[in-house]
């Protein structure tokens, strides 16, 4: 699998083997911690996990790591930094187009890309690069890092651009004592980049009129977090730390912003209930199957101001499918 996809997001989805916590190989280029057109980077993008990849990922010193590469030959002559030509984002993303596209319509951050790229160091290595897979790669936009996923939301199919991404908005920023694999560099990172084509993602459920703030007929824990019952259940039994179970749902930061959803995975997920964020987890030990219900979590029982996540509250609609028997619990 590609290096260039980070799976910035959060549940871990058992079924399928498909892992949108990234748990698995963690390829290169995100978020998707992270990814936005937006100046900032995009925070709409991994919400479930509480220690999955909540910044784009980095490598440790335990890892195993290829060999470092040599010099490209034929790496761009201002691999070493934008040059003055280039545009410039807030976020800090530079880029200059080096062919423009004829399509219509820009990729959203939930749109799946095709795409062809070529990713260097500051100094010329190539680290990765679509062309040593044999195929032009496809993938989520919000799996992507996010200063790609800034520049793609902003390209039209048939464009080509090369970017200047700071590690911020990559894997990181190089300091002291941290290691990096090969294929994730740390600090500033080069990429030429050729958007193929994109298909819109599943329309989404719209957020709930009260998603703002926590409604006085809600429910409420000792803990902060609040609750609505949607629809009633026919089960019996609760979740436990350890269980795995299905879920459909969609999450929302308190501005009403998806934040990720199990429709664009098919409609259900499959999740071990301590791998969801700490008020998610508390609410869904409180369920049983076939249960609805709507969720209010505080911000110290979501992201707790993690960098790259959405600030503030966030507010989930689930359903309980089923708790999963057949599978082993998570330890």
């Amino acid at each position: 699998m590609p290096w260039i996809v980070i799976c910035l997001f959060a549940l871990c989805a058992c079924k399928s083997g498909s892992s949108p916590s990234g748990e698995g190989e963690t390829p290169a280029v995100a978020k998707p911690t992270a990814p936005a057109v937006e100046a900032t980077p995009p925070t709409e993008q991994a919400p479930v996990e509480k220690s999955g990849a909540a910044e784009p990922a980095r490598s440790t010193s335990t890892e195993t790591s290829a060999a470092v590469p040599d010099v490209d030959p034929n790496a761009p002559a201002d691999v070493a930094g934008p040059p003055a030509r280039a545009k410039r984002s807030k976020s800090g993303l530079a880029w200059t187009v080096l062919k423009k596209g004829k399509g219509k319509g820009h990729p959203g951050k939930f749109d799946t890309v095709t795409m062809n790229y070529t990713g260097w160091t500051p100094d010329g290595r190539m680290f990765d690069s679509s062309q040593r897979h044999g195929q032009a790669m496809v993938v989520p936009l919000n799996h992507v890092i996010y200063g790609m996923a800034e520049a793609m939301q902003m390209m039209v199919p048939g464009e080509k651009r090369r970017l200047w991404i700071p590690g911020n908005l990559a894997y990181g920023e190089e300091k002291d004592g941290v290691d990096a694999l090969p294929q994730q560099p740390l600090g500033m990172l080069v990429f030429d980049v050729d958007l193929v084509s994109f298909k819109k993602a599943p329309e989404l459920p719209a957020a709930p009129k009260d998603v703002g703030e926590i409604p006085a007929d809600a429910k409420k824990s000792p803990s902060g977090i609040a609750w609505r019952v949607l629809e009633a259940g026919t089960g019996t039994d609760h979740p436990l730390d350890t269980s795995v179970v299905d879920i459909d749902y969609t999450a929302w930061t308190s501005s009403g912003d998806v934040v990720e959803s199990s429709v664009l995975r098919g409609g259900v997920d499959t999740v071990g209930v301590k791998r969801l964020l700490p008020g998610w987890a508390e609410g869904m030990k409180l369920m049983v199957e076939g249960e609805r219900r709507l969720f209010w979590i505080p911000e110290k029982l979501a992201f707790q101001g993690q960098p790259y996540r959405p600030e503030g509250m966030i507010v989930v609609d689930v359903t309980l499918v089923q708790i999963r028997r057949n599978l082993h619990q998570i330890r």
